[in-house]
């Protein structure tokens, strides 16, 4: 089938962007909720993953598709210019690389439990969508591995996912081998990278010690071309990929996604955006987390090519430069570090300065009046050399993952002359929910309407005093379906029927909808929370993990979805702290000498002891980095009670408890991000 892009309507009444479904609303709960300009997608018109290649292939076989920059020196290390593949050259490759697979599996040289599993385990480059499209085309289930879920998340996921095939890259490959006797179902590893003669016959040996076949991507292919067949037939409902994310339970969730639920949110994503022809993005968010996946899926629908980065995140703007794209997902951290460098360079004292702020307040203005991103004048005198960083040609910034601030989505519109939107999803609607609309001057701080292939609704969350009666915007537990959204977690009923209920995904996440029929995410139901970054963390389960420390008698852990890294209020028992504050400072201090213990609980040094010694305990407990506290407020006042920080249970209210310390942690934030957790964009 074919799909196509489909425009922004003219003349857009921007007081009208999401309405009510007559007769839907029920007790607790408001109506549900469509897209405003183009209802709800017919679902018998949806593609599948294949549809997807075949249109952009159908544009033009011989337009570019995959690119990198290839290593040309390694002393010093440098990388050359963009080379590309086209759409005709991948489809063959990915016929070469499906066939092999689809031999294997029939011959049961690997095997599947329910699902025949393959496994990516890389940072994005031209090889992980190669294999991604190929699997697509040959009726296989991709399931990618990352690092960022945990030390043991690979050898979890490699059992529970049944993979008897990983394809990897080469410094990746000895990690696997060591963990062979613990993942007897894996057979044989496929290395994107070419290896060295001496290499290769040292993998190859050891992995007949384990009963791993190890081999190249290219001797792979080789085996496909000798068994070639045609790609296979798959339907809407056919598995296409199981997406482990991080969440409530100790173990990733692998979520169940269909061709049907991707090739739908590519689509989807297609509404309301004019993209030029042959459009570039550029890939460096990971494949392996579904935002990055589906965005370049909707840009191989429209024919457009992918240009990957060297890997190198301090190399990003180098490739950023190189590539010039039209199309630049990001997140907020790094929109923020664009935001904070633009300001740093600009904002200065002098003539430089002042012409800076009058551009900023001009522009803003024009904006906000107009929703005209462009001014001739200005950009080209002060603006051009800010949207230089990022290439020059960029005419779609999105942002999603993590919340992210409306002065710094304004200023990039201004300062970026192109348009700048900011979505809302999560792996189990493929990441696709909710994004602001084209060239909205007041949807700052909203998520937008809902996508046209979704529905929404809030429900009331009496425990928090939210209510969809709330005045002057209902307000509730966000809640989404449509033909994107998943049916079920893999080999997990419980999380599947906790998330899933009445057909309808319940998020977690608490939000109001604004007159204009917008969506703004104000609270999380539960205790859990998304860093700027994109990584959850459950907050209960890293106070739990802190508070076997010895020195800890209470702990409160705070988040941002705004920052990257977490923060805590710690309550430390006199006993254990009066030994290493009488060792810091030199003298002898008691445990009952409170105001002694007041003075010391200030000291830089000591503060530094603290969050080293919890820290410790953060390493024994295995804690990832994004759930390690970063900084610390010390105090001596429990919470209690009689403040209202602890219920009766002795639970602890994170909102009240929050009040107290606001001022604290706002300023621990105000310092930026701790050394060694900053990297430049």
């Amino acid at each position: 089938m074919t799909v196509k892009n489909i425009t922004f309507p003219d003349n857009v009444d921007y007081n009208i962007q999401s309405i009510a479904v007559p007769g839907t609303k029920r007790p607790g709960q408001t109506a549900h909720y469509r897209n405003a300009y183009y209802g709800l997608v017919d679902v018998n018109a949806l593609p599948t993953l294949p549809d997807i290649f075949d249109n952009g292939y159908n544009i033009n076989p011989d337009n570019r598709l995959l690119g990198h920059r290839p290593v040309v020196s390694t002393n010093p290390l440098k990388f050359g210019t963009y080379v590309w593949q086209t759409y005709r050259q991948v489809d063959g490759r990915r016929r070469r690389i499906g066939s092999a697979l689809h031999s294997l599996f029939s011959h049961g040289e690997l095997q599947g439990e329910d699902l025949e599993t393959v496994g990516i385990w890389s940072q994005n480059r031209p090889e992980w969508q190669l294999v991604d499209f190929a699997l697509h085309a040959y009726n296989k289930v991709g399931v990618s591995l990352y690092d960022t879920l945990g030390k043991d998340s690979v050898e979890y996921i490699i059992n529970h996912a049944h993979l008897s095939i990983l394809f990897t890259t080469a410094d990746h490959i000895p990690a696997l081998l060591k963990l062979a006797p613990k993942v007897a179902v894996m057979k044989m590893i496929v290395s994107f990278d070419s290896l060295s003669p001496d290499a290769y016959k040292a993998f190859v040996a050891w992995g007949e010690t384990v009963g791993v076949q190890v081999k190249e991507l290219s001797e792979f292919e080789k085996y496909g071309e000798e068994h070639l067949i045609p790609p296979l037939p798959v339907s809407r409902d056919t598995v296409a990929s199981l997406c482990y994310t991080s969440g409530t339970t100790s173990q990733p969730k692998g979520v169940i996604l269909t061709h049907g639920n991707l090739a739908s949110s590519a689509y989807s994503n297609m509404f309301g955006m004019d993209y030029p022809p042959s459009t570039s993005l550029l890939s460096y968010l990971p494949l392996a987390h579904i935002y990055e996946r589906v965005v370049e899926l909707t840009t191989v629908a429209i024919g457009g090519c992918i240009g990957f980065f060297t890997g190198d995140p301090l190399r990003l703007l180098e490739d950023a430069q190189m590539l010039k794209p039209n199309f630049f997902p990001s997140v907020p951290r790094v929109l923020n570090r664009v935001y904070q460098s633009a300001m740093a360079a600009g904002n200065v004292p002098g003539l430089k300065g002042a012409l800076f702020r009058a551009a900023v307040r001009a522009k803003l203005e024009q904006y906000h009046t107009t929703g005209v991103s462009t001014h001739a004048f200005w950009d080209a005198l002060v603006f051009r050399k800010v949207r230089a960083v990022l290439g020059g040609n960029l005419v779609l910034v999105c942002t999603g993952s993590a919340p992210i601030s409306a002065e710094v989505i304004d200023f990039l519109k201004i300062a970026l002359f192109c348009e700048v939107t900011e979505g809302y999803g999560m792996t189990e609607n493929c990441g696709v929910c909710t994004h602001t609309c084209a060239a909205d001057p007041n949807c700052g701080g909203t998520i937008g309407p809902p996508q046209p292939v979704n529905e929404l609704k809030l429900v009331d969350v009496t425990s928090m005093n939210y209510t969809v009666e709330d005045k002057p915007n209902p307000r509730g537990e966000l809640c989404v379906r449509g033909p994107n959204c998943f049916t079920s977690y893999y080999k997990d009923e419980k999380n599947t029927r906790e998330t899933l209920k009445d057909g309808w995904i319940h998020t977690g996440d608490v939000a109001e909808i604004d007159a204009q029929g917008r969506f703004k995410i104000i609270d999380r139901v539960k205790n859990i929370m998304k860093l700027s970054q994109g990584e959850y963390v459950a907050l209960e389960k890293v106070e739990n993990m802190y508070a076997a420390c010895p020195i800890v008698q209470q702990i409160f852990v705070h988040g941002d979805s705004l920052q990257s890294y977490l923060l805590a209020v710690v309550v430390p028992d006199p006993v254990t702290l009066a030994p290493l504050v009488s060792t810091i400072l030199g003298q002898k201090i008691t445990p009952d000498d409170i105001p002694a213990l007041e003075k010391a609980i200030k000291d830089h040094r000591v503060i530094a002891q603290v969050l080293t010694v919890l820290n410790k305990e953060a390493k024994k407990n295995r804690l990832t980095g994004f759930e390690t506290i970063k900084r610390i407020h010390i105090s001596l006042h429990p919470f209690s009670i009689e403040d209202n920080t602890l219920t009766p249970t002795l639970k602890l209210r994170r909102k009240d408890a929050f009040e107290k310390y606001t001022s604290e942690l706002q300023a621990l934030y105000a310092l930026g991000e701790p050394n060694g957790e900053s990297s430049k964009l």
